[in-house]
């Protein structure tokens, strides 16, 4: 019934719903759903971010100072949602002392955690003892809130420029009001 009917519309049965029980399908032209799916393909792929890992190095003796900046570096790469690998290279005796390495590495994690959390606990790799920090939001989320923040900006800087939004038309009006009888009676007494 449904495929003569396409047929006698010169369209298409197109089958939208495989899985469900009936199938469900559509009469419509065929190259136009191919079409629009391609089209959603694309807005996906380019609305799609990949986390990236970020390393952070850090020696056994590190300064406080140096330690705060490379904090700071970390919780830049974790609010962008990327992933921290952070890295503490051991030369020398300071190999036999891996529980230093293991302490410093679960500081940082404290000191990071309102930003991410620890996916993989300290590990030892050959000379360097890595740890993993996952964000809490991924990379979509924060370009989620990054593209609505820009939208608010601009909204913001355009009712800036035209006035104060909807409020600032009202005032300009009554203001133009008040100027056009005080322009004819200029008018009148000129005459």
């Amino acid at each position: 019934m449904a495929l003569r009917l396409a047929q006698e519309a010169d369209l298409d049965l197109v089958e939208v719903a495989p899985n469900s029980k009936p199938p469900v399908v559509k009469i419509m032209d065929y190259g136009k759903f191919k079409y629009e799916a391609a089209q959603k393909a694309k807005e996906a792929r380019r609305n799609q971010a990949n986390t990236v890992l970020k390393e952070v190095r850090f020696r056994l003796k590190i300064e406080a100072h140096d330690y705060i900046t490379k904090l700071k570096r970390a919780e830049g790469f974790l609010q962008a949602g990327d992933k921290v690998k952070a890295m503490i290279l051991f030369r020398g005796r300071e190999q036999s002392r891996p529980e230093q390495g293991v302490r410093l590495l679960r500081k940082f994690a404290e000191d990071v955690a309102e930003f991410g959390t620890v996916e993989s606990n300290p590990t030892i790799d050959g000379r360097n003892m890595v740890m993993v920090v996952a964000p809490h939001k991924n990379k979509s989320e924060v370009k989620t809130e990054q593209n609505a923040q820009r939208a608010a900006n601009k909204e913001a800087a355009r009712s800036a420029r035209n006035g104060s939004g909807p409020q600032g038309d009202a005032d300009s009006d009554a203001a133009a009001e008040t100027e056009a009888p005080a322009a004819e009676s200029e008018a009148a007494t000129a005459e």
